[in-house]
């Protein structure tokens, strides 16, 4: 630090300044320290010295897989609007298991974080318990409805299903299916199924309702085969929800590969509106869940109790909602 301090011409306490809060240092002194950091290829340790540091510089987010589109959408958000402070992202993925969830905290708070953002509600008693004891702040994303560890932003699974069913009754479908992978620890899509089937319990009367889960990912060919299963267990179906627009585009293709006519004999409803689901053919009518939104309102709560506004009571959990986007599917 101080090689880095002689090199830009300013002191020892500006560097520290400048890589804690960039924003806290005139634009000509943070030109010339980025430039001495460069020349010098200097790398601060932020765990040297004591963990005071690291708290403020490090937030750890935690997503069931890194593979999954929606969450990058997310991260890439959140990762952006926390640099603007000068903070830092660590992240780490759990395929969708609570025990290697919980080794993660356990690695997360050994840097005494300034945050750290769990994905979904559902946790390990020790992943609560550890977290609750840290002190903290706690931002669970992608999902509200229960009773957060201390934050929570997203939306209502269960309403999201809703919305899938209440789209395919409208359009007459009586033998209608949720077509889901992994259910079984993607509690999520677990909740979008259950809350599709309660909305066609509820809604019709003479309304055949199936949830169909494949053991594996949510890949194209999991919907592939998720849509031959659908179509021996109901032979008039009509109607197809999806847990997301991967297994929809793949319900597609076996449509296609089988001559049958989207929207006409069986209608389509997939869940994320990804890149290619305006664009595919037929477009796919999806459910939008705003994960860009999500990203930056977690990022304010982080920023929010960074600056010493920790909130309370209901501002506490963010509803970010989610749109039917109908296209030409149903």
């Amino acid at each position: 630090m101080m090689d880095v301090a002689k090199l830009a011409q300013v002191s020892p306490s500006t560097v520290s300044l400048y890589l804690r809060k960039p924003a806290a240092v005139s634009p000509a002194a943070g030109q010339e320290i980025a430039r001495a950091i460069s020349t010098l290829g200097y790398v601060p340790n932020l765990v040297a010295g004591g963990l005071a540091a690291a708290s403020s510089k490090v937030v750890s987010i935690i997503v069931p897989s890194i593979r999954n589109a929606f969450f990058a959408e997310t991260v890439s958000t959140l990762q952006a609007e926390l640099a603007a402070e000068g903070l830092q992202v660590i992240l780490g993925h759990s395929e969708y298991g609570e025990d290697q969830e919980e080794a993660l905290v356990r690695t997360a708070l050994s840097w005494a974080p300034a945050a750290v953002v769990l994905t979904g509600l559902s946790h390990s008693t020790g992943t609560r318990k550890l977290l609750q004891a840290s002190g903290v702040p706690v931002i669970e994303m992608w999902e509200i409805g229960g009773k957060p560890i201390d934050m929570a932003v997203g939306f209502s699974h269960p309403q999201v299903g809703a919305s899938a069913a209440r789209h395919l009754l409208s359009k007459e479908g009586r033998s209608i299916a949720f077509l889901g992978a992994r259910m079984q620890e993607d509690h999520r899509a677990a909740k979008r199924a259950s809350g599709f089937a309660e909305e066609a319990k509820r809604a019709a009367e003479h309304v055949t309702c199936e949830i169909i889960n494949h053991p594996g990912a949510a890949t194209v060919e999991a919907g592939s085969l998720l849509l031959s299963r659908a179509l021996q267990q109901i032979p008039d179906l009509d109607g197809i929800a999806c847990s997301n627009d991967l297994i929809a585009l793949g319900a597609l293709f076996e449509c296609q590969r089988r001559g049958i006519d989207v929207p006409d004999r069986i209608a389509v409803v997939g869940f994320g509106d990804l890149d290619f689901s305006a664009s595919c053919i037929p477009s796919l009518t999806t459910i939008r869940p705003s994960g860009d939104l999500i990203g930056k309102e977690v990022a304010r709560l982080i920023l929010a109790g960074i600056h010493g506004e920790h909130p309370t009571g209901a501002s506490r959990i963010i509803d970010t909602g989610h749109v039917l986007v109908e296209r030409r599917s149903t």
